[in-house]
């Protein structure tokens, strides 16, 4: 019922460019088209309403359906501060979308051409399965990933084959469904089309092949001289595909306005975004609202991320963990900065794992509670490890807590796990006890001994510092009676709308002055300084001036300090500050503060597929030479930027871009020379605020990971990203160099500690490249949904690294493609003086006798009470009880497989006011061949909801040929 008003509302939506795909600079799309990125971007925000709607009418709360764009959806779901996250998440999907035209343009069954139907399905269906095993088990950066590989082939039917052009009026939802019929295939002998008639080629399809709904899509070859496709068979069409000149000549697709047969581009595009949002629909029930919105990124907090050491000096430490997580979880519970996850990673020696991931927060205060410090063995621990697995684990742009007192046993994963870093921009802080301190379990009264493991520790501690450094967190070094006091900085960050300003670290020091502007958006303006003997003065918008020798005054309401760590709270003032730093030692210097305002940004490439343009660049961009970003503002509709510059992480070297604004926050930015130091992305621009006693507010943010340009590029190539248990995978990639050849170190590692294969090392020639392949294997007996994370790292002789990071989801062959099924046992009945009456349902659902098993029993609609209790081994029992007042009541049944049932039931009484209406909606009165997915619905409203319902199909009649 649902997903019929939102059909109907996403059938009315129009506007914007190409049903390509959005690549800055391309050809593909242009003028009033849709674009794969659009289509994409209005069935999630849809799905997304419908999801936080469902939550709203469940709580008994009002819920107002927004406009469709980022913030109105996030407001209207009361995640504003989710905002950020929520655009990142979009942009997930969509840019996995997006390459599969630019990885798998010459592979037809990604797109549906050729006629490959069964195979294009497949992809969609193979690809569906794993969403929901990822969302199963909270991996939802997974699920993401594989929806959005999925969406490109489901979206490209309807442009791609002629499903619009016999008159279809709803998706064709047997291609979200194996073993079942996708439509009449024209045989691989039948000839589907004539040739056009110069440049029209509106009636270029047989009309047999029209009455006779036989299903077809063109061929596409853009290989010059060897292109062919069989006798009398329609082609794709348009100036890339070679076979539109080989009769019959022209093309049916409906990619564009302009396209061979772009009359009928905005039916398809439309068709694309009710089919993407049936999908979703499937997604959302199989997952649950909640869950769903988890994938989506729109909760109302951040993730809560620690990585603990559990060995037997970390006892005071973990006690630390467990004050600081009970506070969290006390005071932000129910609020807009409660925790949208709970990550937990513990290790020592020579475990570590396994990640603990849950959105129940008295079940991560138990896991907490539960951790005890014991064993260890020798002095360092596999912190990287674990490090790894938490990188992987969680949502990008996360921020994660490692503690512990000793060094680094993996230290070889430094390249992976910052390599992780720059591929999540997440960001890490290192609370370190115990430097200064005895160490530990094997304590030898040898006071030779225990300077020498000093000095170790001290040395050692470096590389949690630079990996620290490096991802924009803090390397916080203090006593263990000193650590619960530090934590302090856990609470400060755990802020959904926290906003890095300025960022720099000098080592060594020296003096230097720092500015940031504080934009009247910005609240909680915090300074943080690790590094020890640092002075400082503050110099405020106004002109005062305090110094590092008064912890409180004009300019400070609060000041801390602990071990290396200071923090200090700043009173509000908008406008230009100054920081004069004083130092001969090391020390890092960030400032942060809560503002809805942000930015995302990602690293572009020349594209080397068909259609030109920029691809989103996944590893670092080459050094030396020019390069380009794309910038996308979060938490304004009206902030323009002004600014973009790339400054070097330990030094003050800046190289300005050129900006250009491309509409809807986007911009486009172009540098004539990426750095070969590391260095951030700073924005600058103006916000237009109305509600603002100024017209236009200056602000200013700065990214918190640090990049570095490589001459070195690690490119994966075409590959499965599903894994079958026991079944070992090939992962093809390539390095190539534009700098000097040599033997370059390769180093394969994945955060499962799956058994895997990969070269040691690769020669190249100067400027020169080269392929190779990794293998990989889960156990045989890896669950369905694990993810699985694959970092390919090149190395050359000089040093210089660059990576490609692949993720893998595990996934069971899936035999069980039949819904559960529900018995009605009982239901008892109303009268009409409903407020004072009860009624009750018995109902059993059964998965079959091959089926895999109910997982869950949840309401879609109603405001009762559900109770399940197992029957058999097959059988559950599900009762409900509701007043009469709320007569009726939507089972969703969902099996462990993600086979969802759709149970619905009522017990109006005749004298019921409003009266329901029934609305029955057709096709056309065309002849319908066997097996025509929905032809029609028949839906339940009240007479006020129904006039609204009538309303909106009587407008998309017009566009779409339904009749009443």
């Amino acid at each position: 019922m649902f997903w019929l008003a939102a059909l109907c509302f996403l059938l009315l939506q129009t506007g914007a460019s190409g049903f390509g795909i959005s690549l800055i600079g391309s050809s593909s799309g242009g003028g009033d088209s849709l674009i794969h990125e659009e289509i994409t971007q209005r069935a999630l925000l849809n799905a997304t309403a419908q999801a936080c709607r469902s939550l709203a009418l469940a709580e008994g709360r009002d819920f107002t359906f927004p406009t469709l764009n980022v913030e109105s959806v996030a407001s209207a779901c009361d995640a504003s501060k989710s905002s950020k996250s929520f655009r990142s998440a979009i942009k997930s999907v969509q840019s996995m979308n997006r390459e599969v035209d630019t990885e798998h343009y010459d592979l037809p069954h990604f797109h549906f051409d050729n006629e490959e139907f069964v195979k294009g399905r497949r992809i969609i269906t193979e690809g569906l399965s794993a969403v929901k095993a990822s969302n199963r088990l909270e991996n939802f950066e997974a699920a993401r990933e594989k929806l959005g590989r999925l969406l490109h082939p489901l979206q490209d039917f309807y442009s791609h084959s002629n499903w619009v052009e016999m008159e279809n009026q709803v998706p064709n939802s047997n291609l979200i469904r194996s073993q079942t019929s996708i439509g009449n295939i024209a045989a691989r002998t039948r000839p589907t089309c004539r040739n056009c008639n110069g440049d029209i080629c509106n009636n270029n399809i047989l009309e047999d092949i029209l009455s006779e709904h036989i299903l077809t899509s063109g061929y596409f070859d853009f290989v010059p001289f060897f292109s062919s496709k069989p006798e009398g068979k329609c082609s794709h069409g348009g100036r890339l595909d070679r076979t539109s000149s080989i009769e019959p000549k022209g093309g049916i697709n409906k990619d564009t306005l302009t396209a061979s047969h772009g009359h009928l581009h905005m039916e398809a595009a439309n068709m694309a975004i009710a089919a993407t949002s049936q999908l979703l629909e499937d997604v959302r029930k199989a997952a649950g609202d909640k869950q769903f919105l988890q994938m989506m990124g729109l909760s109302r907090g951040k993730a809560l991320c620690f990585v603990i050491d559990t060995t037997g000096s970390m006892g005071d430490d973990i006690a630390a963990v467990r004050t600081t997580t009970a506070s969290i979880i006390d005071s932000k519970v129910g609020t807009e900065d409660e925790p949208s996850l709970y990550i937990l990673v513990p290790f020592n020696d020579p475990d570590f794992g396994p990640l603990m991931k849950t959105t129940d927060p008295v079940a991560f205060k138990n896991a907490i509670n539960a951790l005890t410090a014991r064993g260890g063995g020798d002095f360092p621990e596999m912190s990287l490890s674990g490090l790894q697995l938490a990188l992987t684990g969680a949502p990008p742009n996360s921020e994660i807590f490692l503690f512990t007192d000793a060094t680094a046993k993996d230290s070889h994963l430094r390249g992976a796990v910052i390599a992780l870093i720059e591929s999540t921009k997440s960001v890490v802080n290192f609370m370190i006890t115990g430097i200064l301190g005895s160490r530990r379990r094997r304590q030898n009264d040898d006071n030779e001994s225990q300077q020498q493991n000093h000095r170790l520790v001290k040395t050692d501690a470096q590389l949690y510092r630079d990996i620290s450094q490096i991802s924009g967190g803090l390397s916080i070094e203090v006593s263990k009676s000193q650590l619960l006091e530090a934590t302090s900085i856990i609470t400060e960050s755990s802020s959904s709308s926290l906003v890095n300003l300025l960022q720099a670290a000098r080592n060594p020091g020296k003096a230097e002055n720092f500015t940031f502007t504080a934009d009247e958006s910005v609240r909680n303006l915090t300074v943080y300084i690790t590094g020890s003997a640092v002075t400082f003065t503050l110099i405020s918008p106004s002109g005062v001036s305090q110094d590092s020798t008064v912890t409180t005054g004009p300019l400070v309401t609060a000041s801390q300090l602990v071990g290396n760590f200071k923090t200090l709270q700043l009173k509000s003032e908008a406008g230009l500050w100054e920081i004069k730093m004083v130092s001969t030692n090391p020390y890092i210097l960030k400032v942060v503060g809560e503002s809805p305002i942000d930015f995302l940004f990602d690293f572009l490439e020349v594209s080397q597929g068909p259609h030109g343009g920029f691809d989103i660049l996944d590893n670092r961009p080459r050094s030396g030479v020019n390069g380009s970003l794309i910038v996308t503002v979060t938490g304004s509709d009206s902030a323009m930027l002004t600014d973009v510059i790339l400054v070097e992480s330990l030094g003050s070297g800046e190289v300005n871009g050129s900006v250009e604004a491309l509409g809807g926050g986007q911009f486009f930015v172009q540098f004539d020379s990426i750095p070969a130091e590391a260095f951030v992305v700073l924005v600058k621009g103006q916000n237009n605020n109305s509600s603002s006693r100024v017209s236009s507010l200056t602000f200013q943010r700065q990214s918190t990971t640090s990049v570095k340009a490589s001459t070195v590029a690690v490119t994966a190539l075409d590959s499965n990203t599903i894994l079958e248990p026991g079944t070992p995978l090939s992962v093809p990639f390539s390095v190539t160099t534009s700098g000097a050849g040599g033997t370059f170190t390769i180093q394969a590692t994945n955060d499962q500690g799956f058994t895997s294969t990969a070269p040691s090392s690769l020669t190249l020639d100067t400027g020169g490249s080269t392929n190779d392949t990794v293998i990989i294997t889960a156990p045989s007996n890896t669950p369905s949904g694990t993810d699985v994370t694959l970092t390919i790292q090149a190395e050359a002789p000089g040093g210089d690294t660059n990576y490609v990071v692949q993720r893998f989801t595990v996934l069971e062959t899936v035999t069980d493609f039949s819904e559960p099924v529900c018995q009605l046992l009982s239901k008892s009945n109303c009268s009409a003086a409903c407020s004072s009456e009860m009624w009750e349902l018995s109902v059993r659902v059964t998965d079959g006798t091959n089926g895999t098993g109910v997982d869950r029993v949840s309401l879609g609609l109603g405001n009762g009470t559900v109770n399940t209790s197992l029957s058999t081994e097959n059988s559950t029992l599900v009762s409900y009880t509701a007043s009469c007042c709320s007569p009726d009541v939507e089972l969703l049944v969902v099996d462990q497989v993600g086979n969802v049932a759709s149970c619905s039931y009522s017990v109006r009484a005749a004298t019921t006011s409003p009266q329901p209406v029934t609305v029955l909606a057709t096709t056309s009165p065309q002849p319908v061949t066997a097996p025509q997915p929905v032809v029609a619905a028949v839906v339940s409203l009240s007479t006020r909801a129904a006039q609204s319902f009538l309303l909106c199909f009587s407008i998309t009649i017009l566009g779409h040929s339904l009749t009443f």
